[in-house]
């Protein structure tokens, strides 16, 4: 993309963050296409350096999103804010992702959409690449490091540096930090 190009495209997202009432940081682009919004209130946050991509959702739902520095949403991926959404630095989230800190209860004899929700949030800490597909469930935490691959359903706690896959998703394997 050309100097003109890019600008034209951090004009285009400074002017969308602020007549959504978004905050971003420097240099991060929100590209035609992608839909960031406030809906029922919340916030949204997202730092510098970050890409969200055409066909991206993120939609606050009166809760909180947090995205730290350099990182990416790519197209068709949906992400939640109900009950807080917080995701670290040099986060990776591929297309078709789904990320939502919310669950319909639905153990009492009435109907479910009268029951209410948890609202326990989710935590995705730096350096994590969720394939495609991936599926990050309400009370989740991803800890530094992790990838998870594709179409994974992801609930509880990843450790460290793991290597996830499967439904639910299960450690496969560890990557190979250096020192």
């Amino acid at each position: 993309m050309s100097l003109l190009g890019r600008r034209l495209l951090r004009l285009y997202s400074v002017g969308y963050a602020a007549a959504t009432g978004v905050q971003i940081g420097r240099e991060t682009v929100i590209r035609p296409g992608a839909r960031v919004r406030r809906e029922g209130g919340g916030v949204i946050v997202i730092g510098e350096y970050c890409k969200i991509h055409p066909g991206a959702m993120l939609l606050s739902y009166g809760g909180t999103i947090r995205l730290g520095d350099r990182c990416s949403v790519n197209p068709y991926s949906v992400l939640y804010g109900h009950g807080g959404l917080n995701i670290g630095n040099g986060v990776r989230i591929a297309a078709h992702c789904v990320l939502i800190p919310a669950n319909h209860k639905f153990r009492g004899g009435g109907r479910i959409h009268e029951q209410g929700e948890t609202r326990e949030g989710i935590v995705i800490e730096d350096d994590v690449w969720l394939g495609a597909g991936v599926r990050v469930l309400d009370g989740a935490r991803i800890e530094r490091g992790c990838v998870v691959g594709a179409g994974a359903v992801v609930r509880g706690v990843l450790g460290k540096f793991g290597v996830y896959g499967g439904v639910p998703a299960s450690r496969i394997g560890m990557r190979e930090v250096a020192a």
